[in-house]
């Protein structure tokens, strides 16, 4: 998909900026993940990198003494548990990328000691992608596995949130795949969040908000002032193209909306219709397999964009493969996040996740993502929380550490993020966002992302917040 509503940056739009998913589009369409970007904090976060706890693995400690503080936490042990839709309908990759980071993250923890003296022993479970495997899997590793904790988890229907949250047991790190992360307290989903979390209703009173920093980025950044934006003829797909049209238009873009059908989409006709109206960029409401099946039309009719814009979800190595056949689409591919790009080594964070992966996962080199950094970075946030209560961790302990103040980095891996509750968004908002081109002239010749700003905590525009209902 293309950008679309989140928190953090740009993935909130409602406090969604780059980075948010929309569930149900995703639930149909295999991959739907919103592109939208940013993030809505006050301008001291930009200014001052937020306080750290100790390095993980840092602290040392002999496990004699450390006591059994809480559920999940031996002397020498503390469970973790995540849940991912591996099996899903969806298929095995869509949603897997968090979960190996967040394992790679834990299994780099361990071999340097882990944290206290304690072995994090991580559980996982794969829900199939289905709202009663998801509360099988969490009530498995509540009820059975006693874990202290769940992180970084990617689920298609989080329907067990409201037993987790009832249990206290802090969820770090989740992709919003769904609406759960806007709604209950004990969950913290990676980019941040500014809703009351209460329990009660989704967002605010059943409102959620998106911001438009990702279509001012490219107003900006590439003189952009039309775009065509695609969707399937299916309520989900057609209300999030709709949402993608009202983002746009805020931001002055004459926008061309174009339906296909689900079952058999005429992307030859999408095609032509780009060209007639020489939109400059292009958006979408579809899955992989839709956006290849367009952009290999375009290929095929000569016909060229100035940006095709997608996802933090397909910020990816697959785009290798997944557009080969259509290569001139491909090097106009654009992405966007709340994150840093997973091949900027220069940075010592990203240097240890692909040092890491290469250790741990070396066979998944061609599958490394941007969703496999965010799943490491819930894990850094989690073991922060768990090393910031010393040698005697608790839940309570973890969750004053998520709902602190202070803005969360993960290292310098996402952009400052917290879980302050804040009045419905009104006026204008900064949002600031990453961005990255795919080029196959990249890594000589080899091809890859190339990230597109200077710092994505100094790309930030004040832009409004449009309300809508998920």
């Amino acid at each position: 998909m293309a950008a679309r509503p989140r928190r953090g940056p740009a993935a909130a739009w409602a406090g969604r900026g780059p980075g948010r998913v929309v569930a149900a589009v995703l639930a149909l369409l295999l991959s739907a993940v919103p592109a939208g970007c940013g993030t809505r904090l006050p301008e001291g976060a930009f200014t001052a990198r937020a306080t750290r706890a100790p390095t993980p693995g840092a602290t040392g400690g002999a496990t004699s003494g450390n006591p059994a503080s809480d559920t999940g936490v031996t002397a020498g042990e503390i469970r973790i548990g995540i849940v991912t839709s591996l099996t899903s309908p969806v298929g095995s990759e869509v949603f897997s990328g968090p979960r190996y980071g967040a394992l790679a993250f834990f299994r780099a923890l361990n071999d340097r000691g882990g944290l206290h003296g304690r072995t994090v022993r991580v559980v996982t479970c794969d829900d199939g992608g289905s709202g009663v495997g998801n509360q099988d899997c969490v009530h498995r590793l509540i009820d059975q596995e006693h874990v202290f904790a769940f992180v970084s988890g990617s689920v298609l229907d989080y329907a067990g949130a409201p037993y987790v949250s009832g249990k206290a047991v802090p969820d770090v790190g989740g992709q919003p795949i769904g609406t759960a992360y806007d709604r209950w307290p004990h969950l913290y989903e990676i980019y941040g969040s500014a809703a009351p979390r209460d329990g009660q209703s989704v967002g605010w009173n059943g409102t959620l908000y998106q911001s438009t920093e990702v279509f001012r980025f490219f107003k900006q950044r590439l003189g952009a002032n039309s775009a065509a934006v695609v969707a399937y003829n299916q309520a989900d797909s057609a209300r999030y193209a709709g949402q993608l049209k009202a983002g746009l238009e805020a931001e002055g873009y004459r926008v061309l909306l174009q339906t296909v059908d689900f079952a058999l989409p005429n992307f030859q006709a999408v095609a032509a219709a780009v060209r007639a109206d020489g939109s400059q960029l292009l958006f979408d409401a579809m899955d992989t397999r839709g956006n290849a099946a367009l952009c290999r039309a375009l290929d095929e009719s000569g016909v060229t964009v100035t940006a095709k814009v997608t996802n933090v979800q397909n910020w990816s190595e697959s785009v290798r493969t997944d557009y080969q056949a259509s290569p001139n689409c491909r090097n106009v591919l654009w992405a966007t996040s709340s994150s840093l790009n997973y091949e900027d080594e220069q940075y010592p964070a990203v240097h240890d996740f692909r040092t890491a992966m290469a250790r741990y996962y070396p066979d998944r080199a061609g599958q490394l993502s941007a969703w496999e950094l965010e799943g490491w970075a819930g894990a850094l946030w989690l073991t922060d929380a768990v090393d910031s209560c010393g040698a005697a961790p608790t839940r309570a302990c973890v969750g004053a550490f998520m709902n602190r103040a202070e803005p969360y980095d993960a290292h310098g891996l996402i952009l400052p993020a917290s879980f302050v509750p804040q009045p419905p968004p009104t006026g204008l908002t900064r949002a600031c966002l990453n961005a990255a081109r795919w080029q196959d002239s990249a890594q000589g010749g080899r091809g890859g992302w190339v990230t597109q700003v200077p710092s994505m905590t100094t790309n930030c525009y004040e832009v409004p917040q449009l309300p809508y209902k998920p």
